[in-house]
């Protein structure tokens, strides 16, 4: 998985700066009604980071693995992420999205194809979890303009 871990490393270190230019007000501005603002949807993906890195130790000890869904937008609210210095959320992804990637490049390979299942969805393996884990990144990363 150094490959998937090597990307995601790249794509935190490709954020980094326009994450940061980005400032306190800028992070805060609405984007219409009912929607995250930058700091909320950062903050999701902080708790993403954090869910994730829970599921991908957890897969390494328990065959098959099945985790509840976590409410992402209770998450979100009970974090105050809207009130949240904005680089103390930028350091914060940074930092677990490092470890999460240190996490993923040892996996070994056997325990690649865990049978994992999250709330009342579908099975799927670790490895999956873990490719889908950086779609995600990414899909939120556009959201917010980097």
């Amino acid at each position: 998985m150094k490959e998937l871990a090597d990307e995601l490393r790249a794509e935190v270190h490709q954020a980094a700066e326009p994450l940061r230019a980005m400032g306190d007000d800028a992070a805060g501005s609405s984007r219409g009604s009912g929607r995250w603002v930058a700091k909320e949807i950062l903050g999701h993906l902080i708790d993403s980071a954090a869910n994730n890195h829970q599921r991908f130790i957890w897969a390494q000890l328990v065959s098959p693995l099945e985790l509840p869904d976590y409410d992402q937008e209770a998450w979100v609210t009970l974090q105050h992420y809207r009130q949240r210095p904005w680089a103390e959320l930028v350091d914060l992804w940074m930092a677990l999205n490092l470890h999460l990637a240190a996490v993923m490049e040892d996996v070994p390979a056997e325990r690649l194809q865990t049978p994992c299942r999250i709330g009342d969805g579908e099975t799927s393996t670790l490895e999956s979890w873990m490719r889908h884990y950086l779609e995600h990144l990414k899909h939120h990363l556009k959201q917010i303009g980097v």
